[in-house]
């Protein structure tokens, strides 16, 4: 069990889910929509991050597993808090108590834990924050 897995099971279910995509800027380099593990120089706005991850151990006497936290991050240039409330409501209906498929794990619970939106230092960009609880256990 990684946190490479979890991402990549986060990746596919945002790249699956049109009510988010269809607030996404398209990155035409991959035809795909803007969401990323690390954002590419020049990046159209606006883009979904998939970011930091915390681990823990979610053992029992009869079975393994992990506690993680994922904090996913979007990023607008739109005047106004609009566009990324609507951004962090849709990675809420992606996310929240879905079942996410992560090889060789069975997926216990995925919690929505907060959100927040700051301005950045240069005035124009506005960074949405969304954290999720995931718990995994092996099968």
């Amino acid at each position: 069990m990684t946190p490479w897995a979890l991402q990549q099971a986060i990746h596919s279910r945002f790249a699956g889910y049109a009510d988010l995509t269809a607030l996404l800027a398209s990155d035409p380099r991959f035809s795909q929509p803007a969401i990323y593990d690390h954002v590419p120089q020049n990046a159209a706005f606006p883009y979904v991050v998939i970011g930091e991850t915390t681990a823990a151990p979610f053992d029992t006497d009869t079975s393994t597993g992990g506690d993680y936290t994922a904090t996913i991050h979007c990023w607008s240039q739109y005047r106004g808090r609009k566009e990324v409330k609507e951004i962090q409501a849709e990675l809420y209906n992606a996310l929240h108590r879905h079942d996410l498929v992560v090889s060789g794990n069975h997926t216990v619970t995925c919690e929505w834990e907060y959100a927040e939106t700051v301005l950045d230092p240069d005035g124009l960009t506005r960074q949405g924050i969304s954290r999720f609880r995931v718990v995994l256990e092996q099968i």
